[in-house]
């Protein structure tokens, strides 16, 4: 039996950054993961490789349609999907062993196996039982599905069996237009395979700045998707060869059968808790089965504490990171905070799409006075010459103070763009403390100085 001061239970990027942070604030620290590898769900079989996947299947993309009028001339790409894996792979056993070197450079133990919690202040994993003062579950997410659709990680598929498939399907269906769904529906869908993509919603990534979500179900379907919202799935039968996803449309009943290779799942995601004994030790849960905590991640059992996809809120791994970095800070006896005001989201299709704070739809429904600030890639100097022109900068501030409450974004490096509205959200920045910060040229950022400029009197290239 070890004792220690902390115990995390996972080591996704929650975990692993809070452990990270603990040793760094002199707590004894040991981490428990039941994986081979470190780094959870994002780095393994998420966001990491997902990425890896977007980037390859981007390069075929521009190969087969900027290189000609670049005067590039080279013969037609030709797509090698047990490299493109391999590379895929690489990638990730490149982050995984990264982190493995943070936790040897930290001190960290590594307790390898699955863990449960049997009593307040221990840890068991397998026959051995630690002890620990404080006990931080981080234990992430698993993929959720519908009644009616069985998922066997074959014919019918998560964003798991997505990442890893045998070979290019010609057909997919994506059952799911969110930020996952999205994704891996433009990967394949790069890739030579017709994509089809079923949201039950009346639009795709429901929640988001509606013009946003607008143009960019215009740009994906200018890319080949063909996209079908407002369609409840019914069920997904499947034999040896493919699979018939039956849906019915809500707004008049009618019913409708597509075929393909392959259907990929991706209605959301939902806490994993399996095998933590969280009942018998008396943790309340919510009525998502997340796990309840209060402003400093505290669950009702004392010493015991949750972060990231366990515990509400929007699943992302940055998101997870912070409070991460929040929780050790309490634990160590300091005051950890996080801003859930300004946590951006990106997704990673081209274009990107990003987005951080208010919609104009939440202002409008809490009656609030704005002005937005927009300005198109299309007066970019940057984004025409690399043929990522179509999508604009949306600023959002407030009428009377200036001070900025959203951004939304949708084009080239959206992902990187909107770090800079979230550090001036962050210091209470008016749009005209961007708009009078000098910005490079030629840059993307230029774009996002014009929507602040757009906010005032006007940008200068629109």
């Amino acid at each position: 039996m070890a004792s220690y001061d902390v115990i995390v239970i996972g080591s996704g990027p929650g975990g692993y950054v809070c452990a990270i942070r603990c040793a760094q604030l002199g707590l004894k620290t040991a981490c428990v993961e039941g994986r081979e590898t470190l780094g959870g769900t994002c780095l393994n079989i998420g966001c990491i490789p997902s990425k890896a996947l977007l980037h390859a299947s981007h390069m075929v993309h521009e190969a087969e349609t900027s290189f000609a009028e670049m005067g590039v001339k080279v013969s037609a790409p030709k797509v090698d999907w047990a490299k493109m894996q391999a590379f895929k792979e690489d990638v990730v056993s490149q982050n995984t062993k990264g982190v493995e070197f943070l936790f040897k450079k930290n001190k960290i133990d590594r307790l390898t196996g699955w863990a449960s919690i049997p009593a307040a202040g221990k840890v068991k994993i397998g026959d051995e039982v630690h002890e620990a003062k404080h006990i931080v579950i981080a234990s992430g997410s698993e993929a959720s599905s519908l009644p009616g659709v069985t998922v066997d990680e074959e014919s019918v598929v998560t964003s798991t069996g997505a990442l890893s498939l045998p070979k290019i399907p010609k057909t997919m269906v994506v059952i799911g237009g969110g930020v996952i769904g999205l994704e891996l529906g433009s990967v394949y869908s790069r890739l030579g395979t017709k994509v089809t993509v079923v949201e039950f919603l009346d639009t795709l990534i429901p929640g988001s700045d509606a013009e946003v979500q607008r143009t960019f179900a215009r740009l994906l379907k200018k890319q080949g998707l063909e996209i079908i919202t407002g369609a409840a799935v019914q069920k997904v039968e499947s034999t040896k060869t493919k699979s018939k996803v039956s849906y019915k449309m809500r707004k008049d009943g009618k019913e409708a059968v597509i075929e393909a290779e392959t259907v990929l799942v991706a209605t959301g995601r939902r806490a994993y808790t399996k095998g933590l004994g969280l009942e018998a030790l008396g943790v309340t849960l919510t009525e998502r089965g997340q796990i309840a905590t209060d402003k400093s991640w505290r669950t009702n059992v004392p010493g015991v504490y949750a972060i990231g996809d366990a515990i509400a809120g929007p699943m992302l791994a940055h998101k997870a990171e912070d409070e991460g970095m929040a929780v050790a800070e309490v634990i160590a006896g300091q005051h950890g905070h996080v801003n859930y005001g300004v946590i951006p989201g990106v997704i990673y299709t081209s274009p990107e799409v990003a987005s951080v704070g208010e919609t104009e739809e939440s202002l409008k429904a809490a009656g609030r006075a704005y002005k937005a600030g927009k300005f198109s890639f299309m007066g970019n100097g940057r984004a025409r010459a690399t043929f990522s022109a179509e999508g604009f900068v949306k600023i959002l501030a407030d009428k009377e103070t200036d001070r900025i409450l959203g951004a939304h974004i949708i084009g080239p490096a959206a992902g990187e763009l909107i770090a800079e509205i979230c550090v001036a959200m962050e210091f209470g920045a008016a749009a005209e403390d961007v708009a009078r910060t000098c910005h490079a040229h030629p840059t993307y950022s230029e774009a996002v100085r014009e929507a602040a400029l757009a906010c005032g009197d006007g940008a200068i290239h629109a």
